[in-house]
């Protein structure tokens, strides 16, 4: 078997593990929520009337701070919808399958010998970042 139709059959492997689908199933959750879709829409109007007014030369420092206070309440709205934080811990959950494959991937592209290539977690100190202490 060649290497192509080794990452294909790695390709479909992936999309049956379960992280992978219930991903997908949240996802699709999060993309049928109105209210959620609602407030990402809100986010994306505050976040471009901010940069419309940061980039003015005459900027109006109350304007900015008001709309910076708004985006921080709308994204708080988002990140405490059900959907939401479902759709969060379900990536979370299939980027460290994502990222363990990636990475035996990339080390035995290195030359490491494949049964012993594995993801080390590592802390850059920046939790933003993070996928990783678990």
């Amino acid at each position: 078997m060649d290497t192509i139709t080794l990452a294909r059959e790695l390709g479909r492997a992936i999309q049956q593990e379960e992280s992978y689908i219930n991903l997908k199933n949240v996802q699709a959750q999060a993309d049928a929520d109105a209210d959620l879709q609602k407030l990402i829409g809100e986010f994306n109007e505050k976040r471009m009337a901010i940069n419309e007014e940061a980039s003015k030369k005459e900027r109006d420092q109350q304007k900015l701070s008001t709309l910076n206070r708004e985006m921080r309440e709308v994204y708080s709205k988002i990140m405490s919808n059900e959907n939401m934080i479902a759709y969060n811990e379900a990536k979370e959950a299939f980027d460290k399958i994502s990222n363990r494959v990636t990475a035996i991937i990339q080390q035995c592209i290195d030359g490491v010998d494949p049964e012993v290539a594995d993801y080390a977690e590592s802390c850059s100190g920046s939790c933003s970042t993070c996928g990783g202490c678990g």
